[in-house]
């Protein structure tokens, strides 16, 4: 399936909208609720199987995900604002919180995400904050992107997830 070329068009959900997809190991989408389908512009059956990054937007740095997969890798609940790709190239902004999905022997099964909307204050940090990491991430690669992303949360005395809760 090809990618949607993006485009200035934002896709918008009620504040009172919860977003809700489940993924297995890889990432692979198992279920997404109706709004999600929506925002993404696919259907059901054009979703499910796939990887969650078919709505994963160009403008997003893939330190976010580096961080979102190594929290997510030691069972941890990690919180992101994510922009998203849908399948006519517009875009769509969520407030992410990710967990692991666990079996009855406490094994990492799958992931679970359930995602709100963002304040607009939200939407333009984050906004700012990627286009300087993605613009690192071209020239210099991810491992210059994450030193930099480290660098400003130390600056604010703040872990990831303190800065991501306090926007």
């Amino acid at each position: 399936m090809k990618k949607a070329i993006p485009n200035s068009n934002e896709r918008n959900f009620e504040e009172d909208e919860i977003i809700v997809s489940k993924t297995d190991l890889k990432g692979r989408i198992l279920y997404g609720n109706r709004i999600f389908i929506e925002l993404s512009g696919y259907t059901e059956k054009e979703l499910l199987g796939k990887p969650h990054n078919i709505v994963r937007h160009p403008d997003m740095p893939k330190v976010v995900f580096k961080i979102l997969w190594d929290g997510m890798s030691n069972a941890k609940e990690i919180v992101a604002y994510v922009k998203n790709l849908s399948k006519d190239g517009s875009f769509y902004w969520v407030k992410a919180y990710v967990t692991p999905s666990f079996n009855g022997k406490g094994e990492v099964v799958g992931y679970h995400s359930i995602r709100l909307k963002p304040t607009e204050q939200a939407k333009s940090a984050a906004a700012e904050l990627y286009k300087e990491l993605l613009e690192i991430e071209k020239r210099d690669g991810i491992q210059k992107s994450q030193e930099r992303l480290e660098e400003i949360l130390t600056q604010k005395g703040m872990s990831y997830e303190e800065f991501i809760l306090s926007l």
